[in-house]
């Protein structure tokens, strides 16, 4: 048993890097604005949440912390809006292949105030709450574990899947572009030549007017 509980950390350690997980801190400046994007495939789960970091711990959040919020889609639908607010969350499922983004601005104060926002984004099996499922469902340690696998294996297949397509699309345009440039690299020669026939033609023509040869 310890043998198969060791198979399956040693799993999880290699696929936990393929998991969507953004969480970061970052500065913000009151006027500026700071966008992230995450690549999210077409109905896959993704949740976030941000905060802002209160200066005065046991205080409210004051107002010249608060932000606006609003997350679109690669085609500019809007996921989610969040409009002078201190905190907030967001959940979805994709209906588009792309980048998401999700961008951040504060209302512009004088003088210029600088403050962090905590930032958490995930997409595919990291979106889902695996606490939730194992109580709902009453799933044992070791079978919850391999529920997770399962998922992050499936994961992987979309993923690669997805990949193929995209490469696809790459030597498609490969092709086409070099298909292009050898359509354009004949035209220019036929042109080179023409004017260089066409500078021959005038430079005889121009010595026999003047009896040189």
């Amino acid at each position: 048993m310890w043998k198969f509980k060791a198979l399956i950390t040693a799993l999880g350690l290699v696929l936990s890097p393929i998991l969507m997980v953004q969480s970061m801190r970052f500065d913000l400046q009151s006027g500026s604005t700071k966008c992230i994007t995450e690549d999210i495939k077409n109905n896959a789960m993704t949740v976030g949440k941000y905060s802002v970091v209160n200066p005065n711990e046991g205080f409210p959040i004051p107002d010249t912390h608060r932000i606006t919020v609003k997350v679109t889609s690669p085609h500019g639908n809007n996921y989610h809006y969040g409009d002078t607010v201190g905190s907030g969350t967001f959940a979805f499922t994709a209906s588009e292949t792309g980048d998401y983004m999700a961008c951040f601005w504060a209302t512009d104060h004088k003088p210029v105030m600088t403050f962090s926002v905590d930032f958490d984004w995930k997409s595919g099996v990291a979106a889902k709450d695996w606490s939730k499922v194992a109580k709902k469902g009453q799933i044992e340690v070791m079978e919850l574990e391999l529920k997770k696998m399962y998922d992050t294996v499936s994961s992987i297949h979309d993923e690669m899947f997805y990949l193929r397509e995209r490469e696809e699309e790459m030597q498609r345009l490969n092709r086409a572009t070099n298909s292009k440039m050898a359509t354009f690299s004949f035209f220019s020669l036929m042109f080179c030549l023409s004017v260089a026939g066409l500078q021959l033609w005038h430079l005889k023509a121009f010595f026999e007017r003047k009896k040189l040869i």
